[in-house]
């Protein structure tokens, strides 16, 4: 084709439907690969450019700073089949999974690096296998907090990533007790994600209410976007803890009470995904040992047509809604 379809931001939180030149196999450079999208999820680090952010620097795209998003963005979770390849590990014809690290999957084509996919296998339909982009994210991070088996640990945020790290902190990493905290009411989805002690409260609120004796070993931020979260997981973990910061930061500094980090001898981790083939594995494999948890998290499916309604679910939370998904 000539051209395509893609869903461009002409405002904070309204796309518009253009036709822009489509990316050709000669556009491939060595590493590349040249996908047609069947499914793209939302990411929660998708709302502040769906909401008229500027995107600071070190972000998943390419935009330099002030500059409005391109065509396809905000997207990276996809799953598409492979139309041409300069990469060793995919050919022509087959289906792959994982980043558009352009964010610009909201199209009908799209060139990425192949070091940030994995074939999928085709057992589960694309708006399903698009759960592995997430969940290898969450492995990743839960890897990096090291043996929390039989520990207390709390998860910031029960929306869609809060809820994979419920699952896999109790599953995968056997910790003993997983508290869970949101404004939303989760209860209903907290059971089917391991979930023990569902809290519906503010973070702060929920700091407050801690005896010394419920606070955690490790706390989990999964929200973002935001600066307070961080100061309620210091003030929430238990002397010797670690907490990770897993929500994308859109501010440049953030305030940490240092005094008590100081006095509670606290571990801080935070950062992005690397080694992204080999959690995307484990991520299909999870899958396929937990299939019950796809049924509960992918709670939206919409056409790509629907990008304006998509968004929008996605930006407001609510009871009963956990991942949106777009379909071509």
């Amino acid at each position: 084709m000539s051209d395509m379809w893609a869903a461009q931001l002409v405002a904070p939180a309204t796309f518009a439907d253009v036709r822009v030149p489509a990316p050709t196999a000669s556009a491939l450079a060595p590493g590349e690969v040249l996908l047609r999208v069947r499914a793209g999820a939302i990411c929660g680090s998708d709302m502040p450019l769906f909401k008229g952010a500027i995107q600071r620097s070190g972000g998943l795209g390419n935009h330099p700073d002030g500059a409005p998003p391109g065509p396809g963005c905000p997207m990276h979770e996809v799953v598409g089949d492979v139309l041409a390849s300069r990469h060793p590990g995919f050919e022509a014809g087959t289906t792959a999974v994982g980043w558009a690290l352009g964010q610009d999957a909201i199209a009908e084509l799209v060139i990425t690096e192949g070091d940030s996919l994995v074939p999928d296998d085709g057992s589960l339909p694309p708006a399903d296998a698009v759960v592995a982009q997430p969940l290898a994210c969450v492995i990743y991070a839960v890897e990096r907090m090291g043996d929390v088996a039989g520990q207390r640990v709390a998860v910031l945020g029960q929306g869609p990533i809060g809820m994979l790290f419920s699952h896999v902190l109790k599953s995968m990493g056997r910790a003993a007790h997983v508290v869970g905290v949101d404004r939303v009411d989760r209860s209903a989805e907290a059971r089917v994600f391991g979930v023990d002690e569902f809290v519906r409260a503010s973070c702060d609120r929920w700091v407050e209410s801690l005896a010394a004796d419920d606070r955690p070993q490790v706390v989990v931020e999964s929200i973002g976007h935001q600066v307070g979260t961080l100061a309620c997981a210091v003030d929430a973990v238990a002397a010797g803890g670690l907490v990770y910061y897993f929500g994308v930061p859109d501010d440049l500094v953030y305030p940490v009470p240092m005094h008590t980090f100081f006095r509670k001898d606290l571990t801080l981790r935070a950062g992005t995904t690397k080694d992204r083939q080999r959690v995307l594995r484990l991520a299909q494999r999870y899958l396929r040992e937990h299939p019950s948890i796809l049924d509960a998290y992918v709670t939206h499916r919409l056409p790509m047509a629907r990008v304006q309604d998509a968004y929008e679910l996605a930006a407001a939370p609510r009871a009963g809604q956990l991942k949106v998904v777009l379909e071509s």
